[in-house]
């Protein structure tokens, strides 16, 4: 199927066709994130008796009516914590479209995923104003934050485990969602995304990132959305093999070097415009036949959960998490508390005594004292980045000074102080 322009398309004309499901998809379905992540991970709307059904839905954002699709996992336990997979529709595309799988119907209803999500993700499916993605003044970003308001308040989702994708005008906004909510959003999947045009505020955050993209389709604007991953995610730069035009095959790329949790996948076809080309199929376009909906599956629930190496440190007294501020990288910047995500400034891995983070070690400043804020720092293995984790604080052992939270909110400081074993001392691994 072609598109009348470089945006729209009636998906509503592919032609049906049955979906083979392979075996490693199947395998894929079933895979959880790591058990580690399941004390904090959880949403607001876990354990509740959810009010949210599946179907349609008209949330206020903005001062105007907006609506979202909303498919619930048959049988949905409140006390399971769920993928959430929001699927955005290309310009002149709907909602309905994307939930119902146009004419190929439920095989591909929400880009293929939901049958092989075999019931471990939540999925949505959001209205564009105008049937696009303009995000004028960020608009469609603060939509996506009021429905998640919405969602998780109601039903309990991993918050490690958020996904976005779309096609084209839609995978441009999935892009405006790694920039600007890069510690919201785990993964992006930009199938056939004609560049940054539904915004990027931000952009320079790892977010893991797969692309998808014809050879014949504006190959350029592809690459160079890549390329801004490659960078964030520190993965080694080559020029990744494409298909050669008449091959009727695609070829995917795993980029090396990227950091634990954040790969950059690169998947070229030889075709143009496309959302569901077919290998060995010049120019065939079926959302049932296609490889793309088991390639971004696969990806989803693949490396991009965080290490099981690593962990979070997060605060009795505030239930948040130590942070790098800003998820700086430059030596001497600040701790704070924030809500836990899974993002890179909150992943620490430890060495010895050190404690290690965006490639930094957890600093105590020379002449430290208390009420010194803590920091980062290059790691040298000096006593002041060394930190006896037992009994539930983390202790300086050059000062002797505990690690303590200023305050329960976003932001609040975190500082060396006398040791007294309270609340706001008190740090468990996550």
């Amino acid at each position: 199927m072609r598109q009348n322009t470089i945006h729209r398309r009636a998906w509503s004309l592919i032609a049906a066709a049955a979906l083979v499901l392979s075996g490693a998809g199947a395998t894929h379905a079933q895979a959880e994130a790591p058990a580690e992540q399941t004390v904090l991970a959880g949403t607001a709307g876990c354990g509740k008796a959810p009010t949210l059904r599946n179907g349609a839905h008209t949330i206020q954002s903005g001062g105007k009516n907006r609506s979202f699709i909303l498919s619930i996992p048959d049988n949905y336990d409140n006390t399971r914590q769920y993928r959430l997979v929001f699927g955005f529709h290309w310009l002149g595309g709907t909602a309905n479209q994307v939930a119902g799988g146009g004419s190929d119907g439920d095989v591909y209803a929400h880009y293929g995923l939901r049958r092989l999500a075999n019931n471990s993700a939540i999925f949505v499916a959001p209205q564009g104003l105008n049937n696009g993605w303009g995000n004028s003044g960020g608009e469609d970003v603060r939509f996506v934050d009021d429905m998640l308001s919405r969602i998780e308040n109601d039903l309990c989702v991993d918050t490690t485990q958020r996904f976005s994708l779309g096609f084209s005008y839609g995978g441009a906004m999935s892009i405006s969602l790694a920039c600007s909510r890069p510690t919201v959003f785990r993964a992006i999947a930009a199938i056939a995304s004609p560049g940054e045009i539904s915004g990027c505020a931000g952009g320079t955050a790892p977010v893991a990132f797969m692309g998808i993209h014809g050879i014949s389709d504006n190959i350029g604007s592809g690459r160079g959305q890549r390329d801004r991953w490659v960078r964030n995610n520190g993965c080694t730069p080559q020029n990744a093999p494409e298909p050669a035009r008449g091959s009727n095959t695609h070829i995917t790329t795993t980029y090396s070097g990227c950091r634990t949790g954040y790969p950059v996948v690169w998947a070229p076809f030889d075709g143009g415009h496309q959302q569901g080309p077919v290998d060995g199929c010049a120019g065939c376009e079926s959302g049932a036949r296609s490889w793309v909906k088991n390639e971004v599956w696969n990806f989803f629930t693949g490396d991009t959960t965080p290490s099981p190496t690593s962990f979070r440190l997060r605060g009795e007294s505030s239930g948040r998490c130590l942070d790098v501020s800003g998820a700086g990288t430059a030596n001497g910047t600040q701790l704070i508390t924030w809500d836990c995500h899974a993002a890179a400034n909150q992943q620490f891995t430890q060495n010895g005594q050190a404690l290690q983070v965006t490639g930094k070690c957890l600093d105590a400043p020379t002449g430290a004292g208390s009420g010194t804020r803590v920091q980062i720092w290059d790691c040298h293995g000096g006593a002041n980045q060394n930190w006896d984790l037992g009994g539930g604080t983390a202790v300086n052992v050059q000062t002797g000074l505990c690690l303590t939270s200023g305050g329960t909110g976003n932001g609040a400081a975190v500082t060396l102080a006398t040791c007294r074993g309270s609340a706001d001392q008190r740090w468990a691994k996550a």
